[in-house]
């Protein structure tokens, strides 16, 4: 859905799981640090919100977005995370290295999440304009963070219930 048509921090919190026991990981890029920063606090505080210890949340960094994909892949070799949370934001420029990263990053992460045993949750903004990423990470649309931290829940609680 259109995040124009959907608030990305409304939910309803009685369909989420409580994370109490689960161990988070988040994987986030340095780069538009003023934006990643952003979705990092919203993901990290509805961990928190929902059950999920501070001790039992792991913050990586990693230079940019197309580094998201080897990060989550470490920490899921490197560590018994439930699931893992790719935070990045590519902002549109004048070359076509916007689509290269874009696309070289979805795809890594989409190959990773179908590999793994645990779920890889996609939180890679890809705006045409900085106010796009603004209004997506706290801004009027919301924070894709929340919305990133309430889906690994939910996968977590998919994945235990197989």
């Amino acid at each position: 859905m259109a995040s124009a048509l959907h608030n990305l921090s409304s939910y309803d919190p009685a369909t989420v799981p409580d994370g109490n026991g689960w161990q988070i990981g988040i994987v986030v890029s340095e780069w538009n640090e003023e934006v990643t920063g952003a979705l990092l606090e919203g993901a990290y505080n509805t961990l928190l919100k929902h059950g999920v210890d501070k001790d039992d949340i792991i913050v990586k960094t990693v230079p940019g977005s197309f580094e998201l994909v080897y990060g989550s892949a470490a920490m899921i070799e490197d560590t018994a995370v439930d699931a893992v949370i790719a935070i990045g934001c590519v902002i549109r420029g004048d070359t076509p290295h916007f689509d290269y990263i874009c696309q070289g990053t979805t795809q890594g992460l989409a190959e990773l999440n179908r590999q793994a045993e645990v779920p890889v949750i996609y939180g890679l903004l890809t705006c045409n304009t900085m106010q796009q990423a603004l209004d997506r990470c706290g801004g009027a649309l919301g924070n894709k963070g929340d919305e990133c931290a309430v889906t690994a829940l939910k996968m977590i609680q998919f994945r235990q219930d197989l």
